[in-house]
C-alpha cells in the first residue's frame, strides 16, 4: 500500500515529524518498505504561463517562449518541451532555483538565443517519472503561485507492507486509525452528507448470490462531462499513491478506494438495459474484460449482469463492452460488498492481479459501498458537473457479516503480555482504533468495526494492545522452569525410531510436496479419492498426494538421472483422500524405494542387485521395532496392479494378538511399464505401509517361566505346493493348543520321493506345561490331533 503522507496527515491531524511518522508506522506493525521524498527543493519554481511562442532561428525543435512569471514579471525561455504553447501554464524554475536533482538554474544562451529560467516537466520537479513534456497546470492555477504550495508539497511518498490479515489498512482511513491509536490523537471526522437525488433516473439490482454478495448499492448520474481533467490535487494524490491519472470518472473510483478501501466501478449508463443483478456464472459463458482479453468463465467467478448478460467480473474487473468513454455522458455507479471467500484467488485463474480483488480477497467493511458511493457523487459533481438519481442498493442482512461482542479479561491481558497496562490506556487504545468499548468488572466487552475482519476473538484484542502500547515495554523474562514433563507411551513407537531404523540400514530421509502433479498419479493410477486444491501454487502441484510412492520414486529417478547408481530413500508422510461432506481424511505413512546394489561397493560382497527379500528384511526390522508379526500375501488383481510386477509383489499384513489380520500395505519390484512412462531405466523395488497400525506396541506381561521340560517332536508331511506355510502353521496351533510353546519349519523339499506337485515340509513342535511334566500319551496326542487338522484341512500326509 502506497500513499501521501500528506492525505494520511488530513485524515489523523499529528505534531510527529515525518521521521517520527514513519517510525510510529513500522514499530505499530505497519512495515514501512520505501520513503519517496517530494519537493524539498522547489525554492524558486513558480506557477507561469507562456505568452508567445516562436520558433528558434537557428533550431528546429526549440521555440523561444515569452513566459509571465507573476507580479508583472515576463521573462524569456527557450524551450525544448513539445507541448509548450502560447496560453498554457507550466512551472518556471526561474535563476537561482536549485531543482531536486541537484540543478542549478542560472541565465543561458542557446544557439544565440538568450534564457533566463526553464520551463519544467514533472520528472524534473520530482513528482512523476512523466518526462514527455511541460507539467501542464489547470487554467484557473494563479500566475507566480510556488509550485510547492499549488502542488501540496514538501510531501512523502510512503509504501508499506501490509500482513495479509490488515484488509482495513488498504485504505488512507483505515491508517490513519493506527496512527491516532499510536500517537494519542484523534481521526478526523469524516461525515459525507448524502447527495440528494435531483431525478429519478434508476436501474434496478438484483441479488442472486447468496452470502456471496450481500450488498450492492447502485446510482445513475446523467449529464456528465467526462472530458474534464482530473483536478490537480487528486491526480497528485494519485501519483504519491503509485495510481497513474487516466480519465476523470475512473480516477475518482480509484481515489475513493485508496481513502476508503472499497473499490468502485463505473458503467457506461446508456449501454446497459437493466436489471443489473449480481449471480454465479454458467459454464461457458465469456466476458470481454477492460484491458481487451476475453475470458471464459464457470460456476466458480461472480458475474455482475445486465439483463443476464455478464457485463463485469465481481470483485476483479470490469467489462469492455460497458466501460465509460470520453463519449459517455450517463454512468452507472457501482459499490458492493463481496464476501472474501467468492472472490479469493479467482483473478489468478485468469492471469490477473487487481487492486479490487486484493482487496476483497482479504475483506472489506459491508458498511462502506452506501458511504462510497455518496463521496464519488460529490467528488464527481464537483468535477464534471450531472444530474444524480436515487442510491438504490439492494441487501441481503440475513448474509451480512455481523461483529459479535468479545470480552476481554484484565487478568488475561496482563497474563499474556507480562505486565499491567492502565485501563484508561487500554479504552483509548481499543476506541482510537474505532472499537466500541463497554468496561466490566473484570474487562471490558469490545466490539470490532465492520472493517476489522481481522479480530475475532480475546487474543486478537490482546495484540492490538500489546502492538499500540509498543512491543519494546514487554518486559523480557525467563521461564519458570516448571514445566510438564509427559512420558511417552510404552504402547506405540515413536516415529523418531522408525526414522533411525530406516537410517541404519542405509536408506536416506526424503521430504517431498504434499501436493503433485495430476498426471503423475494418473500414471500410477492413484487418482481415485484425490483432493483437488482451490487454489495451487502452479498446475503441477495442483492435487494433493493419494499416496507416497509416487513422489518418491520420481525422487529416485531424479538421483538415478544424476549418476547415481545406488539410491536408497524413505519418507514418512500424510496422505489425503476425499471425503463426502467432510474434510480430507489424514493418513500418516511411510514408504521406502531401492534401487542398483543390494550393498555399497566394497570388496568383501559381491556385486548382487536389491530384490525382493532385501526390502523385506528392512520392512521387517522396522516390525521388530514393535514386535509385529507380519504376513505377506501375493497381490490379486486390481487395486495396485496398475504399479506393481506381476508377481513380484504381495499385500502386507499385521497379524493382530487376537489372530486378526490387519491391512498394512504393499511390498515389491514396480512395474517395468509404469518405470518406462517416467523415464527411470533400472529395476525399484519399494514399500508403503500404513504407520499408525505398525506402530502399536503390546505392552509386555510378566509370567513365570515353566519349570518342568519341553518336549520337541519333529514332523514332515506331503502336501499339495499350493498349500502356504501361514495356513499349515494356523492349523497346526489350532490343533495343538495352548500346550504348543513354539512351531519351527525347519525344511523344504521337492525331488525324489515327493509325488510331482506336492512338497514336503518338515516342522518341529515344541511342546510344555506349566504344572507337570508332559507324557508320552500327552504328547502322542498332541502329534494326533494335529496329523488329522493337516489332512483334513490340506490334505497331507505324514512322509514315510
Amino acid at each position: 500500500m502506497k500513499f501521501s503522507e500528506n492525505w494520511l496527515r488530513q485524515h489523523v491531524p499529528t505534531t510527529a515529524s515525518h521521521d517520527e511518522l514513519v517510525a510510529t508506522l513500522t514499530a505499530i506493525g505497519l512495515e514501512v518498505e520505501e520513503v519517496t521524498r517530494l519537493g524539498d527543493s522547489l525554492d524558486g519554481v513558480v506557477v507561469a504561463q507562456i505568452l508567445s511562442a516562436a520558433k528558434h532561428p537557428e533550431a528546429d525543435r526549440l521555440q523561444v517562449c515569452q513566459v509571465d512569471a507573476g507580479n508583472g514579471e515576463i521573462v524569456q525561455i527557450v524551450c525544448g518541451a513539445p507541448n509548450a504553447r502560447a496560453g498554457l501554464k507550466a512551472p518556471l524554475a526561474k535563476v537561482g532555483a536549485v531543482l531536486p536533482g541537484g540543478m542549478q538554474i542560472k541565465p543561458a544562451k542557446l544557439r544565440g538565443v538568450e534564457s533566463f529560467g526553464m520551463l519544467c516537466s514533472a520528472k524534473e520537479l520530482a513528482t512523476d517519472s512523466d518526462a514527455s513534456g511541460l507539467l501542464e497546470l489547470p487554467a484557473d492555477a494563479v500566475v507566480g503561485l510556488p509550485m510547492a504550495e499549488l502542488l501540496g508539497l514538501p510531501d512523502a511518498s510512503i509504501e508499506i507492507k501490509l500482513t495479509p490479515n490488515r484488509a482495513d489498512c488498504f485504505g488512507v482511513r483505515g491508517i490513519a486509525f493506527d496512527v491516532a491509536a499510536a500517537s494519542g490523537g484523534e481521526v478526523a471526522a469524516f461525515d459525507i452528507a448524502p447527495v440528494p437525488a435531483a431525478s429519478e433516473a434508476r436501474l434496478a439490482i438484483e441479488l442472486n448470490a447468496g452470502a456471496d454478495a450481500p450488498r450492492y448499492c447502485g446510482r445513475v448520474i446523467e449529464g456528465i462531462d467526462t472530458t474534464v481533467a482530473t483536478p490537480l490535487w487528486m491526480a497528485e494524490r494519485l501519483r504519491r499513491s503509485g495510481v497513474r491519472p487516466v480519465s476523470l470518472l475512473v480516477d475518482i473510483t480509484q481515489y475513493v478506494m485508496l481513502e476508503l478501501g472499497q473499490p468502485m466501478h463505473a458503467f457506461d449508463r446508456d449501454l446497459l438495459a437493466g436489471p443489473v443483478g449480481v449471480r454465479r456464472a454458467r459454464a461457458g459463458e465469456t466476458l470481454k474484460l477492460l484491458d481487451g482479453r476475453e475470458v471464459k468463465l464457470d460456476g466458480q467467478f461472480l458475474a455482475v449482469t445486465d439483463a443476464d448478460r455478464p457485463v463485469a467480473l465481481a470483485g476483479v474487473m470490469g467489462g469492455f463492452d460497458s466501460r465509460v468513454t470520453d463519449a459517455s455522458r450517463n454512468v452507472f455507479l457501482e459499490s458492493a460488498h463481496f464476501a472474501p471467500d467468492a472472490i479469493i484467488g479467482r483473478s489468478r485463474k485468469i492471469g490477473l492481479h487487481t487492486d479490487a480483488a486484493h482487496r476483497f480477497e482479504r475483506g472489506v467493511d459491508p458498511e462502506l459501498p452506501r458511504v462510497a458511493i455518496e463521496y464519488a457523487t460529490r467528488l464527481i459533481l464537483d468535477a464534471c458537473g450531472g444530474v444524480p438519481g436515487p442510491v438504490v442498493e439492494a441487501a441481503l442482512p440475513e448474509h451480512l457479516p455481523q461483529p459479535q461482542p468479545i470480552v476481554l479479561r484484565r487478568a488475561r491481558l496482563a497474563r499474556v503480555l507480562g505486565l499491567d497496562v492502565a485501563d484508561a490506556k487500554v479504552e483509548r487504545i481499543l476506541r482510537a482504533l474505532g472499537l466500541a468499548v463497554e468496561a466490566h468488572v473484570d474487562g471490558w466487552q469490545v466490539t470490532a468495526p465492520g472493517r476489522r475482519f481481522d479480530i475475532a476473538i480475546e487474543e486478537d484484542l490482546i495484540e492490538e494492545i500489546a502492538r499500540i502500547h509498543g512491543y519494546d515495554t514487554i518486559p523480557t523474562t525467563l521461564p519458570t522452569g516448571a514445566s510438564r514433563l509427559v512420558a511417552p507411551s510404552e504402547e506405540r513407537v515413536d516415529e523418531g525410531s522408525v526414522r533411525r531404523q530406516l537410517a541404519a540400514r542405509d536408506y536416506l530421509e526424503a521430504i517431498n510436496y504434499a501436493f503433485v502433479d495430476a498426471g503423475l498419479l494418473e500414471a500410477w493410477g492413484a487418482t481415485e479419492g484425490a483432493v483437488k486444491l482451490a487454489n495451487p501454487l502452479s498446475a503441477e502441484l495442483g492435487i494433493m498426494r493419494t499416496r507416497l510412492l509416487p513422489g518418491l520414486v520420481v525422487a529416485l529417478g531424479r538421483n538415478a538421472a544424476r549418476q547415481q547408481s545406488r539410491v536408497r530413500l524413505f519418507e514418512l508422510g500424510n496422505v489425503f483422500t476425499a471425503v463426502a461432506e467432510a474434510a480430507p481424511l489424514h493418513t500418516l505413512r511411510v514408504a521406502a524405494v531401492a534401487c542398483g546394489d543390494a550393498v555399497a561397493e566394497q570388496w568383501g560382497v559381491a556385486e548382487r542387485e536389491v530384490g525382493f527379500h532385501d526390502i523385506k528384511g528392512d520392512l521387517e526390522s522396522l516390525a521388530a521395532l514393535s514386535g509385529a508379526a507380519l504376513e505377506y500375501r501375493p497381490s490379486q488383481s486390481g487395486g495396485v496392479a496398475a504399479w506393481a510386477h506381476p508377481g513380484r509383489c504381495a499385500e502386507v499384513l499385521r497379524i493382530d494378538t487376537e489372530g486378526v489380520a490387519v491391512h498394512l500395505g504393499w511390498i515389491g519390484q514396480l512395474h517395468p511399464r509404469l518405470l518406462q512412462a517416467l523415464e527411470i531405466d533400472t529395476d525399484v523395488v519399494a514399500f508403503e505401509l500404513d504407520l499408525a497400525p505398525l506402530l502399536v506396541r503390546p505392552l509386555p506381561n510378566a509370567a513365570s517361566q515353566s519349570k518342568y521340560p519341553s518336549v520337541r517332536r519333529d514332523l514332515a508331511f506331503v502336501l499339495p505346493e499350493t498349500v502356504a506355510w501361514r495356513d499349515v502353521a494356523a492349523s497346526v496351533r489350532a490343533a495343538a493348543g495352548p500346550v504348543l510353546r513354539d512351531l519351527v519349519l525347519f525344511d523344504r523339499y521337492q525331488g525324489k520321493g515327493v509325488e510331482s506337485g506336492c512338497k514336503s515340509l518338515a516342522m518341529g513342535l515344541i511342546l510344555q506345561e506349566e504344572s507337570r511334566t508332559l507324557t508320552d500319551s500327552d504328547v502322542d496326542t498332541v502329534v494326533a490331533a494335529v496329523t488329522a487338522k493337516l489332512q483334513h484341512d490340506h490334505t497331507a500326509v505324514i512322509r514315510g
